[in-house]
């Protein structure tokens, strides 16, 4: 319960929590960002892991820093290559375990699941690895499904790069040119919710989608 009470502190009050890692680490800050936002994206086990909302407070907080610390291009750049290789390793962890993972021993892991996420790839394309960038819990588990289905490698490289470059500068220089705005400023812990809820609106809507799908569509 105390860990869970700490995250929702964390997430609402995100811009200040930042603040104080930059006091406390200054340049170090860039290397713990980088780690954050590769294991969100890289490690299947960290869903949970902000992204879209430390996005957009680290460009607003660089918009406004006058210790010199934070630089919104080299923010962008470095988030941006993090971003790449998580997806990239998430990728190919997933085609290394292949169907394997899906053999029944892991509980949330069935083959349906699989052949499913399989034909919806082949359905929809690369596209699914753009999209997903931008909707949590999702973006961690597209590029292993990825991997697990066998998605052509090239399309992947491909699509990864193009979702990595919207994600992390959408959010960024959105965050730069929006983040400071006095409503948005002092309301920030609504604007992270908003960012949450905008973001999970897609899967909620599939599952309401789904589950007035007769059964066996």
């Amino acid at each position: 319960m105390e860990l869970i009470t700490w995250f929702v502190d964390f997430i609402l009050h995100l811009d200040k929590h930042l603040i104080e890692l930059i006091a406390d680490y200054h340049y170090w800050v860039y290397a713990i960002l980088f780690v954050i936002i590769f294991c969100e994206t890289g490690v299947v086990v960290t869903p949970i892991l902000p992204g879209d909302s430390l996005l957009f407070a680290l460009g607003a907080l660089a918009a406004v820093d006058t210790t010199g610390t934070l630089n919104a291009p080299a923010l962008w750049a470095l988030l941006m290559v993090a971003a790449w290789l998580g997806d990239a390793t998430n990728f190919r962890i997933g085609r290394a375990i292949g169907p394997r993972a899906f053999s029944g021993t892991i509980p949330w892991l069935k083959k349906e699941y699989l052949d499913r996420t399989h034909a919806f790839y082949e359905k929809y394309g690369g596209k699914t690895i753009v999209l997903a960038r931008f909707v949590p819990i999702v973006r961690t588990f597209a590029p292993f499904v990825a991997g697990v289905g066998d998605m052509n490698r090239a399309k992947f490289f491909t699509y990864n790069l193009l979702g990595g470059f919207l994600w992390v500068t959408i959010f960024i220089w959105g965050g730069y040119l929006f983040g400071n705005v006095p409503l948005i400023k002092e309301n920030f812990g609504i604007v992270t919710i908003v960012i949450i809820v905008v973001s999970v609106m897609p899967v909620v809507w599939e599952l309401i989608r789904g589950g007035h799908k007769p059964a066996g569509a």
